[in-house]
């Protein structure tokens, strides 16, 4: 099944009211790319208003907790980000796992949950600069990924539509620095024959896999090339409309042709 390239903006912990323009500006132009798929994760406080606004991108949440509901100061639910108007949830991501301490384990429970309130799930990913030095990072990152999904009972019958898979390695994050095409394609693969593994012929070719660190306008279209690599998870370059949609024209380029 050939699917539109899958890019997706992660704003992190930026914006207020005053980014609503630029959220603007790419819905704008994603109007102007229908042969890619754009979307953006804005801080929890703008999900609604970028929600409201939006024509043609879709939106989504940082993080979601594990619970439906209770005593947990702080945390917001799968079920209230979606009342909120997100459609999909960024869960594992590295900066929920090294800053937060959130484990394998949680990040399961969290992808059970979204997918219980009807939200797709981004999952991340990814290993560290000392463990791929150390020879062991296509071991590390398979263990991770399959100990994250949630198990069979909780994942959709649709589940090539609502999943995504993004690899993101902690060394190529806000460093300037991707990985090399030839260290994503070995992990995109390796990811995608994993996929096929857990989740049968049926559904594991049809997952989408995003490539996540350092993606940027004048390197997407090299790492737009790399097979099995179906889009981008895309953090600072994401935060102009300029930048972020100059990756969304190198995801669409070949579709063009």
């Amino acid at each position: 099944m050939t699917r539109r390239p899958y890019i997706v903006g992660n704003w992190k912990m930026h914006g207020t009211r005053a980014m609503l323009s630029e959220a603007r500006a790419i819905d704008r132009a994603a109007q102007r790319h229908m042969k890619v798929e754009v979307a953006i994760a804005p801080p929890y406080t703008l999900i609604h208003p970028i929600h409201r606004e939006a024509e043609q991108i879709a939106v989504g949440a940082q993080d979601c907790h594990h619970e439906d509901g209770g005593a947990h100061t702080g945390d917001i639910s799968a079920a209230m980000v979606a009342d909120a108007g997100a459609s999909f949830v960024i869960l594992g991501h590295s900066e929920r796992r090294t800053g937060h301490g959130e484990s394998d384990a949680l990040v399961r429970a969290k992808a059970g949950a979204a997918f219980a309130a009807g939200l797709k799930v981004i999952l991340c990913c990814g290993e560290s600069a000392a463990t791929r030095e150390s020879g062991k990072a296509v071991a590390f990152v398979k263990k991770q990924l399959k100990a994250s999904l949630p198990e069979a009972a909780q994942l959709p019958a649709e589940l090539a539509e609502r999943l995504t898979v993004a690899y993101e390695p902690l060394w190529a994050i806000g460093t300037g620095t991707p990985a090399t095409t030839d260290d994503i394609a070995e992990m995109h693969s390796v990811i995608r024959a994993l996929l096929i593994e857990l989740l049968g012929e049926e559904q594991g070719p049809d997952v989408r896999i995003l490539y996540g660190g350092s993606v940027k306008p004048d390197n997407a279209a090299a790492i737009f090339a790399v097979p099995d690599v179906g889009g981008a998870l895309v953090g600072g370059a994401s935060l102009t409309a300029d930048s972020f949609m100059g990756i969304a024209l190198a995801a669409s380029e070949p579709f063009e042709n």
